[in-house]
């Protein structure tokens, strides 16, 4: 497999790029709808996946299918704690996670489904909160602790859309490569 092909099964939609220009409300409004509409969309992609499709890896050397859904739930988590802790403190410095320390913990055994079912709940509290966000709101920002960068919401909103939009491309081009759907 070449680079240029590991590049494409790693980024199928591209590499996140942190808009450096005012984002519209527009935008704003389509990124919160891709992450609302993210669980309905991968539990209607995985509904007939097996076990074995399940413990395929979507690239070599990735995650299986079981993690990339599982890691979702984690990362997503994550960012809905932020987007609290950015809401109600004054530019909080957040705690970062090691995502592939986290994939390799006994609770990544546990069927995908789980992971849609908190996926699905996640994402309802987490739109409604988005939903109901004032514009300013959207201003607010947290500290990562290992950039030292400060993200504010609203782009922070993006870089999440882009997220699950990622890992759904991952399982969905898996599955188109092997005939599954």
């Amino acid at each position: 497999m070449t680079e240029a092909q590991l590049e494409l099964l790693k980024y199928p939609i591209g590499t996140f790029v942190w808009a450096n220009e005012e984002v519209s409300d527009e935008q704003l409004q389509e990124w919160i709808r891709q992450i609302e509409d993210l669980p309905a969309k991968l539990e209607k992609l995985i509904e007939h996946f097996t076990e074995e499709q399940f413990q395929t890896q979507y690239r070599p050397g990735g995650w299986t299918v079981q993690q990339v859904i599982h890691h979702l739930v984690d990362s997503h988590v994550n960012s809905y704690v932020r987007y609290k802790w950015a809401l109600t403190e004054e530019k909080p410095i957040i705690k970062a996670y090691d995502e592939a320390k986290w994939a390799e913990l006994p609770d990544y055994e546990v069927p995908p489904e789980v992971s849609i079912v908190m996926l699905k709940a996640l994402h309802l509290k987490w739109t409604v909160l988005l939903k109901v966000m004032k514009p300013e709101e959207f201003n607010k920002s947290f500290i990562h602790p290992e950039t030292g960068k400060e993200m504010d919401l609203r782009r922070v909103t993006g870089m999440y859309a882009w997220h699950g939009n990622h890992h759904y491309a991952h399982i969905e081009h898996l599955a188109k490569r092997n005939d599954w759907i």
